[in-house]
């Protein structure tokens, strides 16, 4: 694995697609950006939310569930991880849910030798409705009920972060219930309606409130099913600035965590230690 010269640092990546309903397309598309961030010094690398599938219709991703620990979808990202010995938030796949016409949307994170080291199912469900656009993933989605974290260790240096997805994004106490993180790692569909008014400024509030990094990976441009999303993958350090962000289309970004810009920002303003509820 590549590492930084600073050994207080971690080289993160966050990659961006357009998916399509091919889920064997999108695999490939997936795989090939991972590489080409893994080749770049990405140690960790973030899919976007749906990455495997964005189907035609919202059962799709019903019809493509797996269950968990076994599955084609999960049996290649595992590969993804170890072939490019790189961490790998495989953005959100489907998995059973106890409801057949449901599934759980969930994030899985594998280590460099291809081993499950972490798993979120996504709590928030996305609901939106104009004259022109209706959203309800409560339809086809499960809620999950467990927040999701992890931790790593590199060069004998620890990471923590914090597993989101995309709407969860709206809900500040799920941030805060996940205490002091390095880094919020949070895969997203916005849709480009909110992505314009809110997708930036609801990033920059967490990194900004919880002191710590925020890496997000988006979908970013128009699907086949003419959903349009927003984009803007971006890695957002601790004092709220924009260290790097890729407007729209296929691709990645990348940028670094450091030990010594987190304890800076949280020495200089000790807002966590500051807290009264």
């Amino acid at each position: 694995m590549n590492m930084p010269r600073n050994t207080s640092e971690l080289n993160m990546a966050s990659i961006q697609m357009v998916s399509t309903p091919n889920l064997n397309e999108n695999l490939e598309v997936a795989a090939r950006l991972t590489k080409a961030a893994a080749d770049s010094g990405a140690q960790l690398a973030v899919l976007p939310e749906y990455f495997c599938l964005m189907g035609l219709k919202d059962t799709d991703k019903v019809n493509a569930r797996e269950a968990a620990g076994s599955g084609p979808i999960q049996e290649r990202l595992a590969a993804m991880a170890q072939e490019n010995n790189i961490f790998l938030v495989a953005g959100t796949i489907p998995l059973e849910a106890k409801e057949s016409n449901k599934v759980l949307n969930t994030s899985l994170v594998f280590d460099p030798v291809g081993k499950q080291i972490a798993r979120y199912d996504k709590i928030h469900l996305f609901g939106f409705q104009t004259e022109t656009e209706r959203y309800e993933e409560s339809e086809t989605i499960a809620a999950g009920n467990q927040p999701g974290q992890f931790a790593i260790r590199l060069n004998e240096v620890d990471w923590r972060f914090g597993l989101s997805i995309c709407y969860d994004l709206r809900f500040p106490e799920l941030y805060r219930s996940l205490g002091t993180v390095d880094c919020h790692i949070i895969p997203a569909a916005f849709t480009y309606t909110t992505g314009k008014d809110h997708w930036e400024i609801l990033l920059r509030a967490r990194a900004i409130e919880n002191q710590c990094y925020v890496l997000a990976s988006a979908q970013g441009g128009i699907h086949l099913n003419q959903r349009r999303t927003w984009g803007e993958s971006m890695l957002i350090d601790p004092w709220g600035e924009i260290l790097s962000q890729l407007p729209e289309g296929e691709g990645f970004i990348q940028g670094t965590l450091s030990k010594d810009k987190l304890k800076e920002v949280r020495s200089k303003l000790p807002a966590l230690k500051h807290r009264k509820l």
